[in-house]
């Protein structure tokens, strides 16, 4: 068995305009360093083993306060860098608002609007294929640390394709999961079994700034 302590990165401006970010590599805002500062005391004394973060600069900046804060001497250092764990490929829409994306790319926001999880907008990932590579590196994860405990500081839809997977979800349809940024949402793996233990907490970034919310089901055709 292995626990892993999941992160989702610090707020961005552009979390805040909701736009779909995808692998575009873009930093935190102020609002985002402040919830990774919260997030690193609220970590300080968990007995974790090994740190791993996307190589993204939002999720690079994340992990940072949560190594310098730690009490535990093993996770000091840099995160371990895991490209495999970065956010879903959004392709020709990576960057863009979504009444931009329906102004530009009419038919194929109708498509995505859809929830089918073999759709991909031109040049990125379906649901399908990145459910797929994120599973294969979580799981490759919890293999090479069995008995540990890993904090792996990630994207949104990381989390949601690892939320699905734990409770048996299907891939198609619009998320159903809380993600908030700087949350921490932790499970076990054993074999291919994954367990919610927590999730979705946010107790540490209690009196911040409401977070914006790109809700799926409200789009969902």
């Amino acid at each position: 068995m292995t626990e892993l302590i999941l992160v989702r990165h610090g707020e961005t401006d552009w979390n805040r305009e909701l736009r779909f970010q995808g692998q575009v590599d873009v930093p935190l805002n102020a609002v985002g360093h402040e919830q990774a500062r919260r997030l690193g005391m609220r970590l300080a004394g968990e007995a974790a083993d090994l740190l791993v973060c996307s190589d993204l600069t939002r999720t690079q900046q994340t992990a940072l306060p949560i190594s310098q804060h730690s009490l535990q001497t093993r996770l000091q250092g840099s995160a371990v860098l895991n490209a495999a764990l970065r956010e879903q490929s959004f392709g020709v829409v990576d960057g863009m608002r979504v009444d931009d994306i329906q102004a530009k790319y009419p038919e194929a926001w109708v498509q995505w609007t859809r929830f089918h999880a073999d759709y991909a907008f031109a040049g990125g990932e379906s649901t399908r294929e990145f459910h797929a590579r994120v599973l294969a590196a979580v799981r490759a994860l919890a293999l090479m640390h069995v008995q540990k405990t890993v904090v792996v500081v990630t994207h949104g839809g990381v989390l949601d394709m690892i939320y699905r997977t734990a409770l048996a979800l299907p891939l198609s349809g619009p998320r159903q999961s809380e993600i908030p940024n700087a949350g921490l949402n932790r499970v076990r793996i054993e074999g291919d079994g994954i367990e919610i233990m927590h999730w979705a907490d946010t107790r540490h970034l209690a009196n911040m700034p409401p977070q914006p919310v790109y809700d799926q089901s409200k789009v969902a055709r």
